[in-house]
């Protein structure tokens, strides 16, 4: 068994990537073992939307592409990070019940913080970021990779 699996996927800034984004992150924790009915597979997809469309709509055009990266170590900790090139960094604003929008971080720290993770962003090197989960794995079966991911 690995100590380490990772996939990568990059993705144009387009509303329509982010549906791509989810389904591919699906398809790679599916294929590590975790089946698609899990309550960790529904907040995990649910995080990479959140994060993808972020990534999209808060980059105004200026991230043509963005990354999502999924890292599964040492059996224990799940990692998704999403990354873009825009400098802005994600702000904790206040989700007022009236507004159409801005409600994603949130949603995001919840999901997190209820399944036992944490929430981070690093800078990139070319001033962009990644905002990252961490979550804690809890999959019986060892990871394996069919397709070499």
């Amino acid at each position: 068994m690995a100590d380490h699996q990772e996939a990568s996927v990059t993705l144009p800034s387009d509303p329509a990537s982010v549906a791509t984004a989810r389904r591919y992150v699906a398809e790679v924790l599916s294929e590590w073992g975790l089946p698609d009915h899990a309550d960790t597979a529904d907040s995990v997809r649910l995080i990479v939307s959140e994060l993808a469309t972020n990534a999209v709509q808060h980059t105004f055009g200026q991230s043509p592409t963005f990354t999502v990266d999924i890292r599964l170590e040492r059996q224990e900790w799940l990692r998704v990070g999403v990354t873009d090139s825009h400098p802005r960094w994600p702000k904790r604003l206040p989700a007022a019940v009236q507004q159409d929008n801005g409600r994603g971080m949130v949603i995001i720290r919840w999901l997190t913080a209820e399944a036992g993770g944490r929430l981070s962003v690093t800078p990139t090197e070319d001033g962009g970021k990644t905002v990252w989960i961490a979550l804690p794995w809890s999959v019986g079966a060892p990871a394996r990779s069919v397709f070499g991911r």
